[in-house]
């Protein structure tokens, strides 16, 4: 078990108690953001300069899981938040002093989409939008947004240019009605806002050069962690949140089902078709965790010897974490339909890991189609084109 893990399981149980609570706030409770703050879970892949921890990246996804087990809305910030710090390990030295100078538990929230467009002026850049499902971003400082390079009218430019772009606090709006969901409630993932916002060039990145590995080759990091593929580190702290939710659901139901006797009369251990459920979907939980993690570790094995990893490489990585959420919510849905009514009931926290489990899968970073569509085509000699080679 890793140190973060370690911090953080003395607080389990009051994680799990906060989860109902940051469900009816919307939002991540405040005692379960101090845990995670005071754990150093955001800043496991943080650059041990401004105080990260500098984990491999499978400790980190072991941790993500564990946490998201206790409790899924915890588990997704700690995975999504947590996995900035390693892209900013890379950007400018000055943004990095900008955010953690003055205090390195300084949080970012995100998204990337390119839903706004930074119009270029002297220096830098003004940025106007609006963004979705901003995770997290009630406990975070600084926000890390996608945008469309414009032209000086404002207007996106063609062929399309990506940007990373970085604003503290005063710069955005959160708003605040704007996050009232199923599941993943706890994530209080709000709209946020940009208006005229200047962003010095320092606080930019091409999207592109993050994607592709350029940014991080040229920034002269020499650390293995800082060398690994976008499309592996990104998508990882957001599955791993997914295995640990659907890890949590099994964990509930396997305590209810102990004592649990069906209105049959037969107890539920006497049954032999929901114990052969029951070992069904907790082996696939199983694989879907095994084979996550075995892709991150041989990814790891391939950078730190200066091995490329080559686009079909990541496109079955991609296959493999993709496959691995929804062969765990899969199994989550097996056992819920073998709970008994009260797992339905919002006094039990089983009807949560359901609600979290299908939204997690809902992100974009699970959508299997061009990534299955790429893996196969590769694999098959093709050359993938266009949205084929998307996030690979």
């Amino acid at each position: 078990m890793g140190q973060v893990q370690e911090r953080i399981a003395q607080y389990a149980d009051e994680i799990r108690a906060e989860g109902a609570e940051g469900d009816k706030l919307m939002r991540l409770s405040d005692t379960s953001a101090k845990r995670l703050r005071e754990s150093g879970a955001i800043r496991m892949l943080q650059p041990k300069k401004y105080g990260g921890l500098e984990v491999h990246p499978r400790e980190f996804a072991e941790t993500v899981m564990s946490i998201a087990a206790m409790d899924g809305a915890t588990g997704w910030i700690n995975g999504i938040v947590g996995v900035h710090p390693w892209e900013m390990a890379f950007s400018s030295e000055q943004l990095q002093e900008d955010i953690w100078g003055q205090d390195n538990d300084t949080w970012v929230a995100s998204p990337y989409a390119p839903l706004g467009v930074a119009k270029p002026v002297d220096g830098g850049f003004v940025l106007n939008g609006r963004w979705q499902f901003s995770s997290g971003t009630d406990h975070c400082q600084w926000v890390v947004l996608g945008a469309m390079r414009g032209d000086e009218n404002g207007k996106p430019l063609m062929p399309p240019v990506s940007m990373h772009v970085y604003l503290p606090r005063e710069d955005y709006e959160i708003v605040e009605d704007s996050w009232d969901v199923i599941g993943l409630r706890g994530t209080g993932s709000k709209d946020v806002i940009v208006k005229d916002a200047f962003i010095p060039t320092h606080r930019t990145i091409l999207a592109s050069d993050v994607m592709d590995g350029t940014a991080q080759r040229e920034s002269g990091r020499t650390e293995t962690l800082y060398k690994m593929p976008f499309s592996c580190m990104f998508p990882l702290g957001i599955t791993s949140a997914v295995i640990g939710i659907a890890e949590g659901a099994l964990s509930c139901h396997i305590e209810a089902q102990k004592t649990r006797v069906a209105i049959t009369g037969t107890k539920i251990k006497d049954d032999p078709y929901v114990l052969y459920a029951i070992g069904e979907a907790a082996a696939e939980i199983a694989a879907s965790r095994a084979a996550l993690l075995e892709t991150v570790d041989r990814f790891w094995d391939m950078t730190e010897k200066g091995k490329e990893i080559d686009f079909e490489a990541r496109a079955i990585g991609r296959r493999t974490q993709t496959a691995a959420a929804w062969r765990a919510v899969r199994a989550v849905d097996e056992i819920f339909a073998r709970s008994g009514g009260n797992a339905a009931h919002y006094k039990f926290p089983m009807q949560r890991f359901f609600r979290d489990a299908h939204v997690g899968i809902a992100h974009a970073i699970h959508v299997p189609g061009s990534i299955f569509h790429s893996s196969a085509l590769t694999q098959l000699g093709g050359e993938p084109q266009g949205i084929h080679r998307s996030m690979i």
